[in-house]
């Protein structure tokens, strides 16, 4: 029996109005995980936000990067920028449970990492909603020949989530390729609902 979609929520990278409460109103769906990336914020920043949020979601959190915050508070887990991941000589100290994830823009990246991380991500699967010519170069038909072929394979790790331009128009291409889940943002964050917006790719 195939494991279920999985459908992850990435934090809009800059501060949003009433964000505290957006967040923990997402949280309340059925959201497996929520990213939680704020690139350029100090961790004082990244802290306040955290203790904002309400305790029992902590374990559905992922923040990028501060490895001492998701020990701390007992997050869910890590996610590692390409440059932190380059950085890191061995895999960073965690408690037991807590995830280590990443992003990758081709498979021959994931073939090489394979057993270093608990999930990664896929990025662009189509042209992103919220980075203005980042444009996807990925084949789909590439794509479901891989997950179909190599990642169906008993054992096979990691789950690979498709990132970038998930949308409603195309998660079900997502779900046929073959793809463990998906992860959004701009369809998300751009819409004047959030909430709404997720609930709406949540039921696609």
């Amino acid at each position: 029996m195939s494991a279920p979609f999985r459908l992850l929520l990435l934090s809009a990278p800059t501060a949003q109005l009433d964000e505290p409460r957006l967040l923990a109103e997402l949280l309340a769906q059925d959201l497996g995980r929520l990213h939680l990336r704020k690139p350029g914020w100090p961790a004082a920043q990244l802290e306040a936000l955290i203790q904002a949020l309400p305790p029992q979601s902590y374990p559905r959190v992922v923040l990028h990067g501060y490895p001492h915050l998701v020990r701390q508070y007992q997050l869910g887990g890590l996610h590692l920028t390409a440059s932190q991941r380059a950085a890191a000589r061995r895999r960073p100290a965690l408690l037991p449970g807590q995830t280590l994830s990443t992003s990758f823009h081709s498979l021959a990246e994931i073939t090489r990492a394979r057993r270093r991380y608990d999930y990664v991500f896929l990025s662009p699967i189509f042209d992103s909603l919220s980075k203005a010519g980042y444009a996807s170069k990925f084949d789909l038909g590439e794509l479901r020949h891989f997950f179909w072929t190599q990642a169906a394979r008993p054992g096979y790790h990691p789950p690979v989530l498709a990132l970038g331009g998930v949308e409603a128009q195309t998660i079900s291409l997502v779900r046929q390729a073959g793809f463990a889940g998906a992860a959004v943002l701009g369809a998300v964050w751009q819409s004047p609902d959030p909430v709404a917006a997720f609930r709406a790719l949540h039921g696609s």
